[in-house]
């Protein structure tokens, strides 16, 4: 099976959300064949290239959200009209919608109105389909798309939108650099509609398209399914229009109304069409039916993580010091780590020898701030103890980072303390967790997120920002090494048997069979008399090498038998007719996407089902 993965500032990038998961899924599905279809967010992100991919991956390519490109195309007056007429029908869905509930939900409008919701939504999200997919075939038939997002029609169109009778309040307050914002962002998140990734010789050529998340990086799957008929997969393990809520709280209120519609009627669309949705936990899959997701669609699939680092510290849980603490993750406000430290204060006065690690360091400018700020905290809750006026003192709190000699590794961190803590007030699923669930320790977290179904029954959960809940459970499991011990090794268990690599991989390959098993075929081969052949592709044409000796010939599903006279015939590059670029033996090529055109070669496109499969593409082969 040949599936093309798309992923949004991630695999195959070195840095980048959702990479680690991607990589391991790629590598545990040996048996198909992987064309990486990525967008990248940053110049850092690409400058930082590649991690080595495994020989499954037949084709890369990757486009920028961050680099505004033009083709130079100059739309002309029938052009422009068209445009002004699908952008304007995308503004107005947007200007319309109502702030602060999500498009596609049964609560978008008001109860007075509730008998008319389901048409009233059903036609919306036509509409902005509609409107989606006209600019999506203007950028097919005539280019020039990202020129014209930029210009002054649009800025007008969206002007013209938010100002017309039945806009919402925050549409209509908005100003004209408030519009200049938002046409900004749009242009940017509608770039996959100008990408030549939409032919037979792309994402047309593939079996079933899967996004590694929503938004953004689903567009191309939509279009895929919209252009080839190719069905589409999302796995969400962060809710992409949740993530939006939370980003950028300095906006102007119209902006982030306008930018929250486009991202709902967008998520809402995404459901729609796919053929079906796989949420990483319980907590993404509510998010994802109050967008209007299906639930007959919905499969929950647990994100795999690999426990052989992990499995000695769970083997020997009696090493870890029965008195230590342990706090392990990325430094950030949303961790609250104000509130684990006025906690430990209350900890320390039921049990005066409890020490609490905390490991981790930050990832950007307000993660070290965040940092410096807990670090003067615990210096003013504890004040360096001696036993005696001439020892030296020491802090019950340490901050330390992993890849030292007393912690090399992040199982290390987990094996040093007898207890895990969590005290976030956001979490998506909590990895971290997992992994101490690995190690076999007890935990205490905070009600956040998918916490609950992560541990299940197997640790302590109280409320978030509530330091003395939070210092009570932590003391009753100190106290109790019994129980401790109970509770680590029913957390391994779950651990091993829920949110390993191989249940994960396992998951996805039956249902990526399952989806193509439903599938309607996109082409019928037909024998010598023009009759369809049955079970004319079977599953090993698509392992490399020659399996059939058909003659059968290709025909559109619903094409004329006469039109079967000559194949139909596809280009391919042909490996022996170019040489590949310098350095690309023994890793990744960076400039892969920036080669020049392929010489093209005849090959029958359906004559011999495993042909397409035998012929290596050398576009960014890895």
């Amino acid at each position: 099976m040949r599936i093309g993965l798309l992923t949004e500032g991630g695999y195959p990038y070195v840095s980048g959300e959702a990479g680690l998961w991607c990589d391991r899924l790629v590598r545990g599905l040996g048996q198909h064949e992987f064309d990486v279809y990525a967008l990248t967010r940053s110049e850092r992100q690409e400058a930082r290239g590649w991690v080595p991919l495994p020989p499954q991956v037949s084709r890369v390519r990757t486009a920028s959200l961050w680099d505004a490109e033009d083709d130079g195309v100059v739309y002309g007056r029938r052009a422009r009209r068209r445009f002004a007429e699908h952008y304007g029908e995308l503004a107005a869905t947007l200007s319309t919608t109502v702030p602060g509930q999500v498009p596609g939900a049964a609560g978008m409008v008001s109860r007075a109105d509730s008998e008319a919701a389901p048409d009233q939504s059903a036609l919306e999200a036509d509409r902005f389909a509609n409107a989606l997919y006209g600019l999506a075939e203007l950028a097919r038939d005539e280019g020039g798309l990202p020129r014209a997002l930029r210009s002054e029609t649009a800025v007008r169109a969206l002007e013209r939108a938010c100002r017309a009778p039945g806009a919402h309040r925050l549409a209509r307050e908005a100003r004209v650099p408030d519009l200049l914002t938002v046409a900004a962002r749009l242009e940017r998140a509608l770039r996959p509609l100008s990408l030549d990734w939409y032919e037979d010789d792309g994402l047309g050529a593939v079996d079933l398209c899967h996004a590694a998340s929503g938004g953004t990086a689903a567009l191309p799957g939509l279009l895929a399914r919209h252009f080839c008929e190719v069905p589409l997969l999302v796995t969400e393990y962060g809710v992409r229009l949740r993530a939006h809520y939370l980003t950028d709280p300095d906006s102007s209120p119209s902006i982030r109304a306008l930018l929250a519609a486009f991202h709902g009627r967008l998520a809402a669309e995404t459901y729609r069409r796919a053929a079906l949705i796989t949420p990483g936990n319980a907590h993404a899959r509510r998010w994802q039916e109050r967008c209007g997701a299906d639930r007959a669609k919905l499969r929950t699939v647990h994100p795999g993580m690999d426990a052989t680092p992990f499995a000695e510290a769970g083997e020997s849980p009696e090493c870890a010091d029965p008195r230590t603490l342990v706090w392990v993750g990325r430094v950030e406000p949303a961790k609250d780590l104000v509130s684990l430290l006025h906690a430990f204060a209350e900890i320390r006065k039921e049990e005066p020898g409890a020490r609490l690690r905390i490991v981790g360091g930050p990832a950007d400018p307000e993660g070290a701030a965040y940092l410096a700020h807990c670090k003067g905290l615990a210096a003013q809750l504890f004040p360096d103890e001696a036993d005696g006026p001439h020892a030296v003192g020491s802090n019950p709190v340490s901050f330390e980072e992993t890849g030292g000699p007393e912690l090399p590794s992040r199982a290390d961190a987990y094996a040093s303390g007898a207890l895990v803590v969590l005290s976030s007030v956001v979490e998506g699923f909590p990895a971290g967790l997992v992994e101490a669930m690995f190690c076999g320790r007890a935990t205490v977290s905070t009600d956040v997120g998918a916490v609950v179904e992560a541990i299940g029954g197997t640790g302590l959960v109280v409320p978030p920002r509530n330091p003395r809940a939070l210092a009570e459970a932590c003391v009753a499991l100190l106290r109790d090494p019994e129980r401790r011990a109970r509770l680590g090794a029913a957390a391994r268990a779950r651990a091993l048997e829920l949110f390993t690599v191989e249940q994960n991989v396992a998951a996805f390959h039956g249902i990526y069979l399952d989806i193509l098993s439903r599938t309607p075929a996109r082409r019928v081969v037909l024998d010598e008399t023009g009759e369809p052949v049955p079970f004319s592709a079977p599953a090993e044409g698509h392992v490399p090498g020659r399996w059939t000796e058909s003659t059968a010939r290709a025909a559109v599903r619903g094409g004329p038998g006469w039109a079967t006279d000559a194949p139909v015939r596809a280009t391919v590059r042909d490996p022996a007719s170019e040489k590949a670029p310098a350095g690309t033996s023994g890793g990744p090529n960076p400039d892969a996407s920036d080669m020049g055109p392929p010489a093209a070669v005849p090959l029958t496109a359906i004559d011999e089902p495993s042909a397409m499969a035998s012929v290596p593409v050398t576009e960014g082969v890895r």
